[in-house]
């Protein structure tokens, strides 16, 4: 057998296409979005590297235009679910034998497919399917997805090098195994990106996997599948599944081979595993790993020293970027009275040129919300807020007659345990508290123990102690904490991505701290000339 330590290309984030008017990308864009809306897709289930199509299937809509059908999904029930599983584990010996080095090339692969051929196709199903307007289709569904591939790749490389020191006569060496069993991934609607890097990250260290998309994201979804393929992912790896919770709960999640919990989601779905796996551990072969990035009510608080523009342009794109459907979207701003009066009206007015429709027309800053049930969630807090007397709604709106639109929303409180305050919307919503410039201190802590969630927070001051001293009071508020900027967008190697508390189990996606937890490590000791004698010299006598 030949060998050699090879060393995988250093990864760089990839450069962002700005679709301006004119460019080949753009037009390009614009045909593979039209095109898409003028066929059904028929998606099945993928188990063994095989398709398969269900008589139980789901209607693929556009959330800006909800009667139009992009596709058909086949759903999986007991039996889909029960195969993927055995799949997965007769993959298992196979691709975890495949020297790492041709592992790695399947992802690296996979990673100039998207950046090339699969660029369009990703992004427009991600407009289509999910609402993105351009822009963050190709930060998500472009960007995010190819540094996820690349950055890996090369954390994975680097993690394989690291070795314990030897003394003489003796070679300690680590060996990197992935768990023993499979891997579960269920993935949101909101990143195509995720959906990949749920399944890539334990598939690349050697771990075969279950994985459940959203189905509110299915087409992006099941393009991801097809890229992988293209790029060499052998059958049974990754099986792809969409199915209803309750079932992947019941049948999944029960399995006593689940070795490893690879989630983005709610915070109430990633209790319920834990507290499901808490219950039945005695059952599993091993205790299985539970990663899982959930909820956020994330915050920006302004100091009075603040740079008002900055913070105006901070709460504009951090609220209403994707609709507020990011986890970690600005949703709570808390704002000294000096500065209320000359950032409300900037705020107000920046708002009210953001244009809201279909994704086709690239003027459009925002689109709609995910499906009907987000959409009534957002309108009832909006209802309230007008109906309540301590809220005052500034600007917003709904309409959902055509698509799931939610005008971008601006609610105003004098009460800092307002409802909105505390609970997450995933919308386009901010609320903003405005506090007396005397009780700077006071609202900070408020801000920092106020939470169940820790995801995302920023902070703005043009005061350097300020800055030094609100970050020691926020601490423990955010997994991701920005100075002088929005809260969102983070990216791959810059900025690993997590929160804790009821934000997750801040594993850090985008480093190698998430690799980590899809590995399990064997220490073995040779000893060269080992000894004989049972006796130890203290033993000796005087």
């Amino acid at each position: 057998m030949s060998f050699g330590n090879y060393n995988v290309p250093l990864p760089v984030n990839e450069p962002i296409f700005e679709y301006r008017p004119g460019c080949p990308e753009r037009a390009k864009l614009k045909a593979e979005i039209r095109r898409q809306r003028e066929e059904v897709v028929q998606i099945p289930l993928i188990i063994g590297g095989k398709e398969i199509f269900t008589e139980k299937k789901i209607k693929v809509v556009m959330p800006h235009k909800h009667s139009h059908v992009l596709a058909e999904c086949s759903v999986a029930g007991e039996k889909e679910l029960k195969d993927a599983v055995e799949a997965s584990m007769a993959a298992k010996a196979s691709w975890e034998d495949m020297p790492w080095e041709h592992r790695a090339a399947i992802f690296l692969k996979a990673a100039e497919l998207a950046s090339t051929k699969y660029r369009a196709k990703l992004n427009a199903a991600t407009m289509n399917n999910q609402s993105k307007v351009a822009y963050q289709a190709e930060i998500d569904s472009a960007c995010e997805l190819i540094d996820f591939l690349r950055f890996n790749v090369y954390f994975a490389d680097q993690i394989y090098r690291e070795q314990p020191e030897s003394i003489k006569g003796v070679w300690n060496r680590l060996v990197y195994r992935p768990l023993e069993g499979f891997v579960l991934a269920i993935s949101p609607f909101n990143f195509t990106a995720i959906g990949l890097n749920l399944v890539a990250s334990p598939a690349m260290v050697g771990n075969t996997v279950v994985w459940k998309p959203a189905t509110t994201a299915v087409l992006s979804n099941y393009y991801v599948m097809q890229l992988l393929m293209e790029a060499g992912l052998p059958a049974g790896v990754i099986n792809f599944v969409p199915s209803s919770g309750a079932d992947v709960s019941r049948v999944v999640v029960s399995d006593i081979r689940l070795a490893g919990f690879h989630f983005t989601g709610s915070t109430e779905v990633f209790s319920d595993v834990w507290k499901h796996v808490g219950n039945h551990l005695k059952d599993y072969i091993s205790y299985p790993r539970l990663v899982g990035e959930t909820g956020g009510k994330n915050y920006v608080f302004a100091h009075a020293s603040a740079d008002v523009p900055a913070v105006s342009c901070a709460l504009v794109r951090g609220a209403y970027e994707y609709q507020g459907q990011k986890c970690s979207a600005a949703s709570r701003a808390y704002i000294p009275e000096s500065m209320w009066p000359t950032l409300r009206p900037m705020l107000l007015s920046e708002i009210e040129k953001l244009k809201v429709g279909d994704v086709a027309d690239f003027t459009n800053f925002m689109s709609a919300v995910i499906d009907k049930n987000s959409f009534n969630t957002i309108k009832s807090a909006i209802d309230n807020a007008n109906a309540a007397s301590d809220a005052d709604v500034l600007c917003g709106g709904y309409d959902d007659s055509e698509g799931y639109f939610i005008e971008p929303t601006v609610i105003l409180t004098d009460n800092k345990d307002y409802e909105t305050m505390h609970t997450e919307l995933f919308g386009p919503v901010l609320t903003v508290f405005v506090y007396p410039d005397n009780e700077f201190e006071k609202t900070l802590t408020e801000c920092a123990t106020s939470s169940k969630y820790a995801l995302t927070g920023a902070i703005f001051s043009q005061d350097r102690e300020v800055l030094a001293s609100m970050e020691k009071v926020l601490m423990n508020s955010a997994g991701n904490f920005y100075i002088n900027d929005k809260p969102t967008g983070a990216m791959v190697g810059q900025q690993p991505f997590g929160g804790a508390r009821g934000s997750g189990t801040n594993d850090k996606a985008g480093s190698p701290l998430n690799l980590y937890r899809w590995i399990s490590l064997k220490t073995v000791k040779e000893s060269f000339v080992p000894p004989h004698d049972v006796n130890y010299p203290f033993m000796l006598e005087e």
